[in-house]
């Protein structure tokens, strides 16, 4: 069975087993969905750059200790996590000035493409107001498409610690993004009227 054909399981087995190929199939499968974890955990390239590198290394050399308990997925997210966090609690003592979103020289983005990327930077600085306890479990359960389950395996915390950090996260997410709802549809209808009639709450941080 060639590499390309085996499961990341058997990959990992092969690796430790001494195959000088099969993790690099790994980082090759898996690269980019990582490379978004650590980008949109740390927000700054560079950082994340470093961090996914270290995550790598790590698995590379831990991978023995796998044991097919979860995904191979679920395992690596759960050490890119760390590394990200740990790079946060490193560079809390050094702040950093961020880097402006546009700059000189870029082309000019028309019509509904600027809308899109406007759009985009604002869910980008609301999920960044978040505190790193809040905007993690968001990212792994709400953009990354994780449980709460496998969220709280990956983080090392309880299934409700998960829920109640995700709850308080959205809640703040509601405010700061309130206004990307459908203004048309929400004209001239009282919130509660629109609910009464509907028969259930109004759901938060929709279309985002």
């Amino acid at each position: 069975m060639t590499a390309a054909a085996s499961s990341d399981a058997s990959l990992i087995a092969s690796h430790a087993a001494g195959d000088p190929h099969a993790f690099s199939e790994i980082v090759r499968r898996h690269r980019d969905r990582m490379w978004a974890v650590a980008l949109r955990t740390l927000r700054d390239p560079e950082e994340a750059a470093d961090a996914l590198q270290e995550a790598f290394i790590s698995a590379f050399r831990n991978a023995g200790s796998f044991r097919a308990e979860s995904q191979v997925t679920t395992w690596l997210h759960r050490i890119v996590v760390n590394a990200c966090l740990d790079r946060v609690r490193r560079r809390q003592a050094r702040p950093t000035v961020p880097l402006p979103e546009t700059g000189p020289g870029e082309p000019v983005t028309p019509g509904d493409a600027m809308s899109e990327r406007e759009t985009s930077l604002v869910v980008k600085n609301a999920l960044a107001e978040l505190s790193e306890e809040q905007r993690v479990p968001i990212l792994l359960v709400d953009v990354e498409g994780y449980s709460v389950a496998e969220t709280a395996k990956i983080l090392g915390i309880a299934e409700g610690t998960v829920k109640s950090r995700c709850a308080r996260g959205r809640a703040k997410l509601a405010k700061v993004l309130g206004h990307l709802r459908n203004p048309v549809a929400d004209a001239n209808v009282p919130g509660d009227a629109s609910e009464k009639r509907e028969g259930r709450p109004r759901r938060q941080w929709e279309g985002t």
